[in-house]
Formats: C-alpha cells, structure tokens, sequence
C-alpha cells in the first residue's frame, strides 16, 4: 500500500496503514563505492533473517527523504515476537492492580507543595503487581489491548534483543551477526528507536502518550529546577538504567544541599573572625611582620623581603584555616557515609517500586556479547547451563591482559611526567615573577594580593588542568580500545572493565596535583645553605609564612571549577550546534515533509557509554568535595549549584539533543557504589593529612597549649617563634642573592631549627618534634573517631526500609496466591475433560502448595 508522504503526519510513528507501531528505524546511503555489492548482500541476508525472526519491515526509498540520499528501513514487531522474547528476557507485567496501601502522608508535604509535580506527571499509571510473563499463562495478565500492552521501550528492548543477534552471512569462514558490526563497516549508518512526539509540541494522534513533551515541559527546561523529577515517566519512557542514574543525581544534590549549608556557616566564621586572627594581625604589623626580613625564595635572582608583603594573602588563608576547618572535616567524614547508607535506603525503595526486587543483573548480563561470541571461536562445556558456549582461551587472555596493563601503566606514566613538568614550570617560572613584580611599576599596586607565589600557583593551575583535559580526550579512545581488545565476555564485565581504567586514570589525572600541594609541596624545601633540589637543578618550592592550605584551595577551585563548566559547555553546547547545523536543510520544507524518522535521525547518538560518561563526572566530583574538602568548604555550594544545572542539562540534552537510547535494565548504580565506598574511606584519611600537615592548626595548638608566654594573649608571638633565624654570611655562593643592599645580617625562614650561635646549629628543634608528634597523634585520634562514627551509623541504618521488606513479602505472599489461583482453574478444567486420575492428584498437590503458602 503506497501512501503519498504528503498525506502522514509529521509526527507518524506508524507504518503507512497507520496500525502497526515503528519499533525501530535502520537507515543506510545507497552509496555506489566498490563496497556497495558487498553491502547490499549483507543488507538482503540481514533483512530477511529478520523477517525469519517475526519481525515487520517498511522501507522508506531515498526519494521520500529529506537530503534524496539516505534510505530508511522501519521495523515492527508484531504481538507473537513480543510475547516470544518477553519470556526470552523474563520481562514482568502487571497481573492484577497493586492493594497495598501507601505511604502515610507527609507532614512536611503542605510546604514542600511548591517542590512537587502533578500526580498524573509523577504517576502516569496505576501500580500493579507483576509477574514474568509467559506464553502459556496469557489469560493471567491485564491484556486489554495487545499494542499497548508492551510499553514502547519494552518493545524498542525486545527488538534491540533481535538485531544485536541476527546473523548476516558468512565471511572469511566465520559467521557474522549483529547490527552493531553492521554499524561498523558501514552497512548501515544508523539504528535507534523513535521519540513518541516533538519535544516542543504534543503529537497530533490521539492514540500518543506525548511523554517526550511531557518530560520536557515538566522536567527537562531549567526554569523547573526547584522542582522533584517525574521518576517514573523518566523510567517509563527511558528504561531503569536511565532512571536509576537520574534518581541517584537527584538524591546526590538532595544530600548535598546539608553539606553546602554547613560549609558555607564555616566559610562564614572564617570571614567573621578574619579580624581577630592573632597570626595575620602580626604579618600585617609593621612593628612586627615589617621588622622581620626573609631569606629569598629562590637562588641568586630573588631579593630579601618583608613579612608584612604577604599581609593580604595570610588573612585570605584564614578563611579556609581555621577552627571551623577540623570540624568540617569531621562534619563530611559522617556526611559521606550518611550518603551512601540513606542512597541504599532509596535504591531499595525504587528497585521494590521499579519491580526489581527479582532481577538478577546475572540474568541479563550473563548473557554473551555479540563481539565475544563472534571473536571466540573455540567452545567448551558451561557447567550451569550443560550447553556449548564460545569461550577465550587462557593464553590468550593472558596476553591481551599484559598488552591492557601495561598500556594503562604507560599512561599513568604520562600523567606523573606531566605533573613533575608542571612542577619544573612552578620552579622555574617562580624567580621570574618575583623579579618581573619587582621591577614592574605597574604591578606595584596590586603586588599585596598577587604575591609571586599565587601568581605561580594560578598558572600552573591553569596549565595543569589544560593538560589534564589533553590527556583525558586521548585517553578515553585508547581505554575503550583496549577494554574492546580483550574481549569482555558479558555485557557487565565490559561496563566493570571499562569503569576501573578510566577511573584510575581519572583519578590520577584530576587529584594527583591536589595530592602533590596537599602533601608534598614545602615538606621537603631543606633550609638556607642546605636547600633540596629537583633533579639537583630547581629548588623546591616553600609554603607562604601564611601556610600552604590557600594554594591548595586555589588548584582545587580552580580544577573543580574549570571541569564543570568545562563538562556542561561540552554537554550542552556542542550538540546543540551539531543538531543546529544538521537541521539547516528542514528549515525552508513544508512541515508535513520532515518525517519523525528523519528528524529523529539528524540528532545525536545517545551511545550505550553515554551513562558510563555521566556517572564519571560524577564520581569525580565527588572526590573533589571528599578527598580535599577540609581545604576548601565552599566545595559542596560549587557541586550543588553545578548539579542542579546538571540535572536539568542532561535532562534538557537526552530529551532535546539526542536519539532515543534503547531502554536498559539495571537494578543498582553497579560498581560505582563500590568505588563511593572507597573513596569515602580514602577521604577521612586525606582530610586527616591536610588537617595536621598542611594546615597551621596543629602547630597553632602546640604554641597555644606548650610554648606561649602571654596569658593574656596567647597566640601573640606566634609568627615569631614559628621562623628560624639564618646567618647570611653562611649562604653558600650558590644560593646567595647577588644584591644585599641593605646589608641584612640575619634572614627567617619557615622551620624549627636551632638559631646559627646554637650548639647544635640549624638542627631541628624539640618543638619540631613536640609538633610531629602532635600531628601523629591527631590523623590517628581523628581517623578512629570518625571511622568509628561512620561504622557506627552504617550498622543503626539498615539497607532496606522496614515497610519496604513487608511489602515486597505481601506483594510475593499474593502474587504466588494469584499464580495459584490460575493453576487451580486450569486443573479444573482439565479434570472436566482430560486424565482424570493424573490431575486429581496434581489438583490435590497444587491445593496443598496453596495451604503452605498462606501458613508460611
């Protein structure tokens, strides 16, 4: 039946007798290369496997579209496909309307009004109870009309199923299947699903749900950002893979929200009492911090220079320094557990909601890849299934293996290298800005806030997070290349793979500069005449008098920030513009022309690591505000605001820029649970480090409690005792400046070593070690404490709420009654025609199973 285009809707997402469903759309370039006879047999043997398999095709000639170039193959499956593969992939259904009653109201609902959406949006459909469908047992589900029944991403699952397993033909003595591979060598150029509708509008036939536009009126547009995610259309129209994401990045920047309240109150008692810290208050003196002269910075170039200089840089630092800093470290020890306990809470709830209760990933994931079984051509035994199977064998696993880890080491190689030579340019660039602030008029008004060492500091921030983003676009291809290279056997052993190599190398490339000032930077600098060198060339580089914790702040705002704007321009803007440029030819076409299957086509792809991307980003966002959050409390007000225009970013993107993705199940947010976990418990150990070694709490509190004079104000003298003196006539002619034109005798310098008229002359001092051992003492205090709390709050809080446990057991407790019941009819009705001896006594079996289940 040939229907001129003219006369279907732009938003047809059925055949041409506009009865039977579009499940699915393959378009090809009819290209004539010297591959094209190639292509066109592995098209024939492909199109008509799949009509073998039950499948429905309509294809679209060139001339009905857009550009007169592309051709489109739509796809239909037909009721007794969908049943087949429902068993095949034990989707459940629903077999009777859910009796158990909700949740009781929230008091705090009245005010939370403005927050929520409207049911029908938050709920589109009853809740059932559901059972694995079969065949055999049609007549015990809610079947009321057979093309529904199937929602659309079921059915777009269903027929994924089929294409990524339909054979093509023979080549080079091997058999080859799958539409991913066909993808690949050019076959076809595109396979995807349908939206139900134009985002901007509602689809013109009644028989549409519209859910696209709905999600974007409701959920996707930023002006709705205060308000709660549709979860459930969200899952409906997406599948839970999609929406366990979405859920656990709303639940995220739900939790973050405490986080960021109590580090902005820190944030805040630093600037209050900015005035009265007794440290800054001696820099800044110029009886005190304008009589102390420091020795130079680096070699022969550098100058003699006031401590008053760095006056404004000192108060800054107290804002990121102070008591408040201890507490909020503890603060987000307890937090991060609190977290990820409250998160297991939630995914329970939903996996009961989602009707996941049962699913096993095994179920799905143990199924075999298409690549794995097409590149293993041995076969062995499995001992579960009793079946021959396609398996790798261990040689060659094990070279693949090496060939992987030693790639991986390489690159990791490559980040440290980067890092050492964004450390030589700190080294080198410094004596540099100290001379060009010097001599530069210009700079002289502004030289009290940028000091050399935050002008170095800045740079080498910035430069370091350009090579970070660098090494990040190279090294994204070369792990999927190398996780495809070995040969994954399952579908979740491909994701695990993946997962571990591009976040240890993330890991490496975004912390390792935080780890380098938080831990390493002005803990081995030497002292004057005995300075410690980097490749005995550049001299390591000193802490500001002031403490190392403002730089530190300053590379982690700078990379956190840089990263999530970065990201959001890369997520959003670039699409746009490609899905703008890709549009231009429709724009002066009568709109009746532009068929849904071409538009859908001219957007992105929405890959199948398109989530893998996005939970990264996450988890290393996490880190940030983990790892190194007692530096830098404004951390969780930056991740908050980033993650409420991420929600809305991603939403606005999946649901405006991009294809619809073939719907997935996932039960759980998989391995990143256990790397959150990790990295909860590496964060009480570096907020711990960054306390007693980077900060000046601990040595503040040595003075305070051990070495102070002044009763009445206990800290004054601080900055004094915390120098040692150097006599200049010591300098070897190495480190000497060459001008001393005032001619200083003594210079200070950060440490605690004996003066030069001492018997144990530029040795340390008891008070460095009193502080040490200060320092020793609190990591391990802090450390038990906090990981006792954290143990302690994970056993109170249990996994699974009390009231989500009694229903998932009623739901089972009726669902097997309602089994049941349907056994005991069709028994029944056998005994009323057939065997009657054989069935009494399975009559009498199925009755006693029924009398057991209801004592139980």
């Amino acid at each position: 039946l040939q229907i001129d285009k003219r006369h279907q809707s732009k938003d047809s997402i059925f055949f041409r007798d506009g009865v039977r469903r579009i499940d699915f759309v393959l378009s090809y370039v009819d290209d004539l290369n010297k591959e094209w006879e190639k292509k066109l047999e592995r098209r024939k043997e492909f199109e008509s496997n799949l009509q073998k398999a039950g499948l429905e095709l309509e294809t679209e000639d060139k001339k009905e579209s857009e550009d007169g170039k592309i051709f489109f193959v739509k796809i239909h499956a037909p009721w007794e496909v969908l049943i087949t593969y429902a068993e095949v992939l034990n989707i459940k259904v629903p077999i009777r309307e859910n009796d158990i009653p909700s949740m009781v109201e929230n008091p705090l609902d009245c005010v939370l009004f403005p927050l929520r959406l409207p049911e029908k949006v938050m709920h589109p459909e009853p809740d059932y109870f559901t059972a694995p469908f079969s065949k055999d047992k049609q007549e015990l589900y809610l079947i009321n009309d057979e093309s529904t029944f199937f929602s659309p991403s079921m059915r777009n699952r269903i027929v994924n199923y089929i294409l990524t397993r339909c054979p093509y033909g023979t080549e080079e003595g091997k058999k080859k299947f799958g539409i991913k591979r066909l993808l690949n060598n050019g076959t076809y150029t595109a396979a995807y699903p349908l939206h139900d509708c134009q985002y901007w509008k509602k689809a013109s036939d009644p028989n549409c749900d519209s859910e696209r536009y709905t999600l974007y009126m409701e959920w996707a547009r930023f002006l709705r950002f205060y308000k709660e995610q549709p979860l459930v259309l969200i899952r409906k129209y997406y599948g839970e893979k999609i929406g366990i994401y979405f859920a656990w990045l709303g639940f995220y920047t739900e939790m973050l929200f405490l986080a960021a309240v109590v580090g902005l109150i820190c944030f805040l008692y630093g600037l209050f009492t900015m005035d009265e810290n007794m440290s800054s208050k001696e820099i800044c003196d110029p009886a005190i911090g304008g009589e102390i002269i420091m020795c130079p910075l680096c070699d022969r170039d550098c100058e003699y220079w006031r401590l008053n200089t760095t006056c404004e840089s000192s108060q800054y630092s107290h804002l990121f320094d102070n008591v408040a800093t201890l507490f909020f470290a503890i603060f987000m020890g307890i937090w991060v557990t609190l977290f990820l306990e409250f998160w297991k809470r939630r995914q329970a709830r939903l996996k009961y909601e989602w009707d996941l209760v049962d699913f096993e990933e095994e179920q799905q994931q143990l199924q075999l890849r298409p690549e794995y079984e097409a590149k293993c051509t041995q076969k062995k035994k499995n001992p579960v299934t009793q079946e021959m199977e396609p398996y790798l064998p261990l040689t060659s696993q094990a070279v693949r293996f090496c060939i992987s880890g030693a790639t991986v080491l390489f690159w990791v190689s490559l980040i440290i290298a980067s890092m050492i030579a964004v450390i030589v340019y700190r080294l080198a660039v410094y004596a540099a800005f100290a001379s060009l602030m010097e001599n530069t008029q210009t700079l002289q008004p502004i030289s009290g806030v940028l000091t050399p060492q935050l002008a170095t500091s800045v740079t080498a921030s910035c430069l370091n997070f350009v090579i970070i983003m660098i090494l990040n676009f190279f090294y994204e291809r070369i792990a999927i290349w190398i996780t495809d290279m070995e040969i994954p056997r399952t579908h979740m052993e491909y994701e695990n793979r993946l997962t571990m190599k591009m976040f240890l190398f993330q890991f490496v490339n975004y912390y390792s500069s935080c780890f380098y000032v938080a831990f390493f930077k002005g803990k081995f600098v030497g002292y004057p005449g005995a300075y410690t060198y980097m490749f005995n060339r550049w001299r390591n580089e000193e802490c500001d008098p002031a403490g190392c914790l403002i730089e530190l702040t300053t590379q982690l705002t700078i990379v956190m920030a840089g990263k999530q704007i970065w990201g959001n321009i890369q997520e959003a803007i670039v699409p746009w513009i490609c899905n703008w440029w890709g549009r231009r030819k429709a724009r002066n076409n009568p709109e009746n022309l532009y068929s849904r299957w071409e538009q859908d086509h001219d957007l992105q792809t929405f890959g199948a690591l398109g989530l893998f991307y996005e939970y990264l980003e996450m988890v290393i966002q996490f880190g940030f505000i983990t790892l190194f959050v007692a530096s830098f409390p404004l951390a969780p007000l930056l991740a908050l605001m980033n993650n409420i225009l991420e929600i809305r970013v991603d939403s606005w993107k999946l649901t405006t820029q991009y294809r619809r993705p073939v719907a997935a199940k996932a039960h759980s947010i998989g391995v990143w649970q256990e790397i959150l976990n990790g990295m909860a418990i590496l964060s009480v150990v570096t907020n711990a480090f960054i306390v007693a070694f980077t900060s000046d709490m601990i040595p503040r509190l040595v003075y305070y409690y051990a070495y102070s004079e002044n009763e009445d104000s206990p800290m004054s003298g601080y900055i004094n005792n915390s120098l040692s003196v150097f006599l200049i006539s010591d300098f070897p002619e190495r480190n000497e400046p060459k001008e001393n034109p005032e001619n200083f005798v003594i210079c200070r310098y950060r440490d605690y070593r004996y003066p030069p008229d001492h018997e144990k002359k530029y040795l340390h001092t008891m008070q460095f070690w009193h502080i040490l051992a200060a320092k020793l003492a609190f990591i391990i205090i802090m450390e038990h404490v906090v990981f006792i709390v954290k143990f302690f709050v994970a056993w109170m809080i249990p996994d699974v709420p009390a009231d989500v446990k009694a229903k998932i057991k009623r739901e089972k407790y009726l669902t097997q009654k309602i089994l049941h019941e349907y056994e005991l009819e069709k028994l029944k009705e056998r005994l009323c025609q057939g065997d009657k001896r054989a069935t009494e006594k399975e009559f009498i079996a199925t009755e006693g199973r029924m009398e057991l289940s209801r004592a139980m």
